[in-house]
């Protein structure tokens, strides 16, 4: 079956780069695509709104009807069951994972969105162009030293890290790029090519390595990734190299080996 599905889009995506192709894209691609955004918090429903970056920065934008979310409150679970059930059961042609410590800051979000969408199947912020052999993360790998070490040549795309007003940026790499892996802070894909595909989230990462696990799914079944070039700031670095990120690590190898 995943050579199926693998098969079918690769055969799709080198139609839509003809002539034909994206003149098909054009004309049967709204502007207008419905898009829902989804995360997960541990925050209440009204400490959310007011309180987190995602929240006070996402909720002007829902002034339209066709844009939406689902966020999950007083969150306890991990986010590939959050993720998922959002693959399953929400109405919208774009779905957008995200964490709740990202400040949307583009004034042409929803656009770039839709325009990336139109020639990607998944986009997201950062990613790596290239997947070698015992990569430990998307911007990682591990040095003979046992260190972890930048991929700087392979990188793409760019974040801010910080607050609104006293942020910094990091930047990668050249965006848009194809890629094959990416940073799971914001991963925007078309919900029936995913359905489509059956590719989703793992439950069995609850927060690290769910990203680089979607990745590999998504591109063992034939679906595109590309970094976006779209303005947003995180709060958090990351945990890289905590406990329970390498202890998530040997899960993820084992599956991946």
């Amino acid at each position: 079956m995943r050579h199926i599905h693998w098969l079918r889009n690769t055969l799709r995506n080198k139609f839509n780069r003809t002539f034909i192709g994206k003149a098909l894209v054009n004309l049967t691609t709204p502007d207008q695509q419905s898009i829902c955004f989804v995360s997960a918090t541990r925050l209440s429903e009204k400490d959310f709104w007011t309180k987190s970056l995602l929240g006070r920065s996402l909720r002007p934008r829902l002034n339209q009807s066709t844009i939406t979310c689902r966020i999950a409150f007083d969150n306890t679970r991990g986010l590939p069951d959050i993720y998922n059930e959002a693959i399953q059961g929400i109405e919208a042609d774009i779905l957008v994972f995200l964490h709740d410590d990202v400040w949307l800051e583009d004034t042409q979000l929803m656009q770039k969105i839709r325009a990336a969408l139109k020639w990607n199947d998944v986009i997201g912020v950062a990613g790596n162009i290239r997947r070698v052999a015992g990569q430990p993360a998307w911007l990682f790998l591990r040095g003979a030293d046992g260190n972890l070490e930048l991929d700087r040549p392979n990188l793409s795309g760019s974040i801010k890290h910080g607050e609104p007003g006293k942020s910094a940026p990091s930047h990668f790499g050249a965006a848009p790029a194809a890629c094959e892996l990416m940073d799971g802070v914001f991963l925007a894909a078309k919900r029936q090519g995913l359905l489509a595909s059956n590719v989703g989230f793992d439950p069995a990462f609850k927060f690290d390595f769910y990203d680089m696990d979607f990745c590999r799914a998504a591109r063992q079944a034939g679906l595109t990734l590309s970094t976006w070039p779209i303005d947003l700031i995180h709060l958090s670095s990351g945990l890289f190299g905590s406990a329970s990120w390498q202890a998530m690590e040997k899960v993820y190898f084992a599956k991946w080996s």
